[in-house]
């Protein structure tokens, strides 16, 4: 818009729009890519993907300089049209040299061969992605998967910069980058919320340095001011704020992370009903949801792949026609699990009640999809009980460890075999000395979920695992990864089952079923050893949870009963028959829920985000004493200009009209009329403006500008009502306000 003939362009404003800077714009765009791609390290093991996003986020930031800079004498769509095109070619010929290179035509131009590549490779990052467990090993299919992404992305975000979107390419960024957090419900990177900070600051200022009523000169002081402030305040004050269930809602309350790390989920402390469930069994089942089987040395991996349509069935049985076995339906409505796996009691049979996109796996009779949710599902499962005599079990052999010869062997700790074989050294089968592990730590050790946080060790590698021996105090992930890795040192085939504890009898019926409720704080990992002609056994090494295994001797067992000898007190693992296993957390105090005193509350929390509430609120208020503070300091020593812009920005504070046609002489007159001001200070510094326009710096009576400016603001802060200087103070306008012909004065 051309401005008014004859009105003055203020000297603090451009006179015309400046071009943007073609390296800026790619470089911020690069940067932006970089940001999005950080949180993904935590996800994915760095390796091929993470060189090949690097190489397309820089190729796609110098073929954006490169076009834009041959073009640019061109019209500005043509250049941006062409440098579009330039950076898809470039990107495509980059991905398939480096991924598919000997399918393509000298490397470069794809064929038919490289799109099939991709697509496999595709389809196998998606499985890798819903059965696998984070940190995933960098594969090719997710090294296809990124580089196509993030090629996109960095496209994007480089158009977006140099057309100025810089709050498009920020949410971009942000949502690109938070992605991962969000699926894996880890804990917040303040890292990248920081880094995430500075590139939107970086953005919004190159953005608004080229408009042509930007200022010639900005103070880097205050801009970088407020930008820390505003970061530090986000990065200190979010954590701290207390999000109440009533704002966050009742939907999906727990999502599942197959990797074992489910002390965070544990550690919520307002437990809430994720299932229910009602089955014609005495009893209600644990319900599992996936098995991890590979150990690395560092993690549990979930297993993966050998899924088959429903109809195909959970596979042949897995248990001989001399185990005594019992039918029973377990009906489940999953309320706020959410996950691509279906709670399903073991060994189930047959499913009813959910999609064909849900698929069976018969190596460990769960159920998964690819692109379902568990979350809102209500579906019936056919299941047996397995029950083997005392006798049968002492007879069988537990199944040897199978070991890949093309996998590199895990070197364990030592104090992992020999605690295994000192524990186990009175029995003589491999049931015994599996019950002797169980009886172990139900025995010598204690349940705690911070323990393991406090003493460092809060994972189920090997070293953690060697830790927890030590400390003997720890959750179920610690008892079940200790479990299976003794089993393993005393050569038995042993996996981990990640699913749900019985939960708890209702008051509710199902038809003529009794309804169980299972709350999220329920989460549970047990060990499970495979015995040849019975199947995988469960046992419950988890001190004070669930119920430990112990099958009873074929005299009194009646063929799958529960009864008892002295030696074998219970069956295998399922709830009583009365309320299902009491979830006890030692941790919450030997008397909680005793006395019904409530437990203490820690004020840190509350305080500390009351502080980080009122440093948000006062945060203009902090900005504008601080410019006010520095006004004031230039004008003891003479600075006209900055006492005639405090006052001002003052007016502007109180909501007193200013209009950007007046002269100072003419708004003095105003001031005295209509607010009351002293004519004599006013005149000081109308006279002190003048000077300071028309004629030679001085110095002169410089304390007695900045005094009859504190005298005219005193008086105008008693003109106005209370309401309009608390707004004044809390949300000063002249912090957001554009300033208008005076400007030249407050240079």
């Amino acid at each position: 818009m051309p401005r008014a003939e004859g009105r003055p362009t203020p000297a603090w404003h451009r006179d015309r729009e400046l071009p943007g800077s073609v390296v800026a714009s790619s470089v911020l765009a690069g940067a932006a890519g970089l940001v999005a791609m950080w949180p993904f390290t935590s996800v994915i093991r760095p390796g091929a993907w993470s060189a090949t996003v690097l190489v397309v986020i820089v190729l796609t930031a110098l073929t954006g300089i490169i076009a834009r800079t041959l073009l640019k004498h061109r019209r500005a769509w043509v250049r941006d049209l062409v440098a579009l095109a330039a950076q898809l070619v470039v990107a495509i010929a980059a991905l398939t040299r480096l991924i598919a290179g000997e399918t393509a035509v000298f490397g470069l131009v794809p064929t038919d061969a490289t799109i099939l590549t991709f697509r496999t490779l595709a389809a196998a990052a998606g499985e890798e992605i819903v059965f696998g467990a984070a940190p995933l090993d960098p594969s090719p299919g997710l090294q296809a998967v990124m580089g196509l992404g993030f090629a996109v992305v960095a496209i994007l975000l480089d158009q977006l910069v140099a057309q100025r979107g810089a709050i498009i390419a920020f949410l971009l960024t942000a949502a690109i980058g938070a992605m991962p957090m969000i699926v894996t419900v880890s804990g917040t990177d303040v890292v990248w919320f920081v880094m995430l900070g500075i590139l939107l600051l970086l953005l919004l200022r190159y953005t608004a340095a080229q408009h042509p009523e930007s200022p010639r000169r900005t103070s880097t002081a205050v801009a970088a001011g407020v930008g820390v402030a505003a970061l530090a305040a986000t990065v200190i004050v979010a954590p701290a704020l207390p999000v109440s269930t009533a704002l966050a809602g009742t939907g999906t309350g727990v999502t599942v992370d197959a990797s074992l790390r489910l002390g965070d989920d544990l550690r919520q402390p307002n437990p809430v009903e994720v299932l229910t469930l009602a089955t014609t069994a005495d009893t209600a089942p644990y319900l599992r949801l996936t098995t991890l089987s590979r150990f690395d040395g560092r993690v549990w991996e979930p297993d993966r792949g050998g899924f088959e349509p429903q109809d195909e069935g959970f596979g042949p049985d897995e248990w001989s026609p001399e185990i005594a076995v019992e039918e029973q339906s377990t009906s489940i409505r999953v309320l706020r699990v959410s996950s691509s796996w279906l709670p399903v009691p073991y060994p189930a049979t047959e499913l009813q009640g959910v999609p064909s996109s849900w698929r069976v796996s018969q190596e460990n009779r769960t159920v998964a999809s690819r692109n379902a949710d568990a979350v809102g599902n209500d579906y019936t499962v056919r299941s047996l009980e397995v029950d083997p005599t005392l006798e049968q079990i002492r007879a069988t052999p537990a199944a040897p460890l199978v070991v890949d010869p093309d996998e590199e062997a895990v070197e364990l700790p030592a104090v992992i075999g020999e605690t295994a074989d000192e524990v186990t050294a009175d029995a003589t089968n491999d049931y015994d000395r599996l019950i002797a592990l169980q009886s172990w730590f139900r025995s010598q050790f204690s349940y705690s979920l911070e323990t393991p946080v406090e003493e460092g060790f809060d994972g189920t590698g090997a070293d953690a695992v060697a830790q927890f021996l030590d400390v003997k105090s720890g959750y179920c992930i610690h008892f079940a990864g200790a479990f299976a890795l003794m089993a393993e040192s005393l050569d038995m085939e042993v996996r981990i089952v990640v699913g749900y504890l019985p939960g708890a009898l209702t008051t509710t019926q199902r038809g003529e079923d009794a309804v169980y409720s299972v709350s999220s704080d329920q989460l549970h990992s047990w060990p499970e050893v495979l015995f040849p002609g019975i199947g995988w056994v469960p046992f419950e090494p988890t001190a004070s949870l669930g119920i430990p295994t112990a099958f009873a001797a074929g005299s009194t067992s009646g063929g799958g009963s529960t009864g008892t000898t002295p030696d074998a007190p219970s069956a295998a693992p399922e709830a009583p028959q009365t309320t299902g296993p009491e979830v006890e957390r030692p941790d919450a105090g030997d008397n909680a829920g005793a006395t019904g005193q409530l437990d203490r509350l820690d004020p840190t929390p509350p305080l500390l985000a009351t502080v980080g509430v009122l440093v948000v609120v006062l945060l203009p208020a902090l900005v504008r004493l601080s410019l006010r503070r520095s006004r004031r300091t230039r004008a003891r020593r003479g600075d006209a200009g900055a006492a005639w812009g405090e006052l001002r920005a003052t007016m502007l504070d109180l909501g007193i009209a200013v209009s950007d046609a007046e002269s100072p002489r003419m708004r003095a007159a105003d001031l005295v009329r209509d607010r009351r001001v002293g004519a004599d200070d006013v005149r000081v510094l109308t006279d002190a403006v003048e000077r300071a326009s028309y004629a030679r710096p001085s110095t002169e009576k410089a304390d007695a500008v900045d005094d009859a400016l504190g005298r005219v603001l005193a008086d105008l802060r008693r003109s106005v009502s209370r309401p309009a200087r608390v707004r004044a103070f809390l949300l000063p306008r002249s912090l957001f306000a554009t300033r208008g012909a005076d400007a030249p004065l407050l240079a």
